[in-house]
């Protein structure tokens, strides 16, 4: 994928800030209703993002109600989507969802601080070490990610969790998620048998968080 279709690809899966937002601004019954209508709209609109046949069907039907100049549109805004998909999501189950299902979990079980603290490293962590991986990273592990990309992940992990669970919790969750960022969960296991990680991230971050807290400081 292209320095500028990663950007993209970023650029929407920062939207997933807007989870932490509104659990600051509406607190944490209105966040989940929101996540799960989201989630609800993502899972049923899925099916016609991977079945090509099911979804040119339906541009063949709407092209009798609609004019040309809105289904151009719609078409290259499909061309745009298909340039941020990764090869292995074009006929599984996309990042949203699984992003929106731990975010569902995370803000469900666990308390405020680490809810929002494990979505937003996630979120944060996961962009940067895509940008700072594919610009800047020169020392390569045999996966193909960085040492540069992971370091930018823990170090903003770091930033972010430290005002809201202490300098120890804050070092343990970002190096969790820096870790699973770059091996994945199972670690070693072949990257299609993994969970994916954003679904995989989150979880992982609020459950070291979550455990840590028992550390007698």
């Amino acid at each position: 994928m292209s320095m500028k279709s990663e950007l993209k690809r970023k650029s929407l899966h920062l939207t997933g800030l807007l989870v932490p937002v509104s659990y600051l601004l509406f607190g944490r019954d209105l966040t989940l209703t929101l996540i799960g209508l989201a989630f609800f709209i993502f899972v049923v609109l899925e099916p016609f993002r991977i079945i090509e046949e099911l979804r040119d069907n339906i541009k063949r039907r709407l092209k009798i109600y609609v004019d040309n100049d809105v289904m151009e549109r719609m078409e290259v805004l499909e061309k745009q989507i298909d340039e941020i998909t990764r090869s292995h999501e074009r006929y599984r189950v996309a990042a949203h969802i699984y992003f929106a299902a731990a975010a569902f979990i995370v803000v469900y079980f666990f308390p405020a601080e680490i809810a929002i603290g494990a979505i937003t490293v996630a979120t944060v962590g996961d962009a940067l070490a895509a940008i700072i991986g594919k610009s800047l990273g020169r020392h390569r592990f045999s996966n193909g990610k960085s040492l540069e990309g992971s370091l930018a992940y823990f170090i903003s992990g770091v930033l972010i969790l430290y005002p809201l669970v202490g300098p120890l919790l804050a070092v343990i969750g970002s190096l969790t998620g820096a870790l699973v960022e770059l091996y994945g969960l199972p670690p070693g296991s072949n990257p299609a048998n993994q969970l994916d990680d954003n679904f995989s991230n989150q979880l992982a971050i609020a459950i070291a968080l979550y455990l840590a807290g028992f550390i007698p400081l």
